[in-house]
């Protein structure tokens, strides 16, 4: 199973509508695909589950949710618990999201140095996402799994990536978004070669697998982009001519070739519409864009938005699992044994 991680620090570049629609999407073209909802605001879970299903979950099943998996950790009760997926549809699962979830963040950001010294608890509290999601995998069979996490650089989103193979950066066209490339860039790096280093004091102790730590930069994909006949809003377009270049110079620390823009910019995964009117209809139904009917109130124009939406997805979807063949060797490279 591929673990993919949807990251940027800025909230609003419609990261988890993204990790809803390519899961969905992945699963039409027969991936076996786990969503895990990482971001204690459980955004990705409302968008999958109906309330009075998340309220069940939460109030008497909590185990089968990120927090209720960590709780026994959390209160020294022994390991993680291993949740069953909830299933959404055909081929596609969810791990729910928690509110609760956020306490667990003191936790991670207390044992974080105590790797360093070999610390057989700290490891088995900063490896506890990935060794969630590689059981939930398994259990459920999946080729892929994405991480929805929220939209900050804190010790949760560090142990979230520290269980992503891969990493997709979402940005809108706005100073904020793609201001947050700039800080996503380095404090990814920083975290891999801390995990590294965290990987050398490995206890000899703990049997289970080493989380690889790899979060190879897949690229990134601009949400919200709106076009009228003349092109891109000029406001929008200022900022996305920045992307290529703080791209490269943040996330991967090379020097961009000159006059490099967006539209030919290897880099840059999709740039997908503002769908407008098409995002509340989903809601209300809560089924992806591309699979409104007119029952659900897609009718006259809106049939054309919905199949665009669909093949601009596909294309999404596909180029994605591309990227990850593409990169595999990437990360096998990065998370060959060191020596100690």
């Amino acid at each position: 199973m591929k673990t993919i991680a949807f990251f940027n620090n800025k909230g609003g570049v419609g990261k988890t509508s993204l990790v809803y629609h390519v899961a969905w999407m992945l699963s039409l073209l027969k991936e076996r695909v786990l969503i895990a909802d990482l971001d204690p605001q459980a955004n990705v879970t409302s968008m999958c589950l109906a309330p009075e299903i998340i309220e069940k979950l939460w109030d008497t099943d909590s185990r089968r949710t990120m927090f209720g998996a960590v709780r026994p950790l959390m209160a020294g009760e022994g390991d993680i618990m291993f949740p069953d997926p909830v299933r959404v549809a055909d081929r596609l699962f969810i791990i729910p999201g928690d509110l609760e979830l956020s306490v667990f963040e003191d936790q991670l950001s207390e044992t974080w140095p105590k790797c360093l010294s070999g610390d057989e608890r700290a490891f088995r509290v900063t490896t506890a996402f990935h060794r969630i999601l590689t059981e939930a995998g398994r259990k459920f069979d999946a080729t892929v799994c994405l991480i929805d996490v929220g939209p900050n650089l804190g010790a949760i989103n560090r142990a979230s990536l520290v269980a992503a193979d891969f990493v997709i950066i979402p940005i809108a066209p706005d100073m904020f978004s793609i201001r947050g490339l700039a800080n996503v860039g380095p404090t990814m790096q920083r975290w891999r070669r801390d995990w590294q280093k965290r990987l050398d004091e490995w206890p000899a102790s703990l049997k289970f697998k080493k989380p690889p730590g790899t979060m190879v930069p897949l690229g990134y994909v601009v949400s919200r982009y709106t076009i009228f006949a003349a092109g891109a809003v000029r406001a929008y377009q200022r900022w996305l001519d920045r992307a290529p270049d703080i791209y490269r110079t943040a996330v991967e620390s090379v020097t961009p070739p000159p006059g490099l823009s967006i539209d030919s910019d290897d880099r840059r995964i999709a740039q997908l519409k503002d769908y407008r009117s098409l995002m509340a209809m989903a809601q209300e139904a809560r089924k992806p864009m591309f699979l409104l009917r007119a029952a659900n109130g897609a009718i006259g124009g809106h049939q054309a938005a919905v199949r665009e939406c669909g093949e601009d997805f596909k294309v999404l979807a596909r180029e994605i699992m591309s990227r990850i063949d593409r990169a595999s060797g990437i990360a096998s490279s990065i998370s060959a044994p060191t020596s100690r």
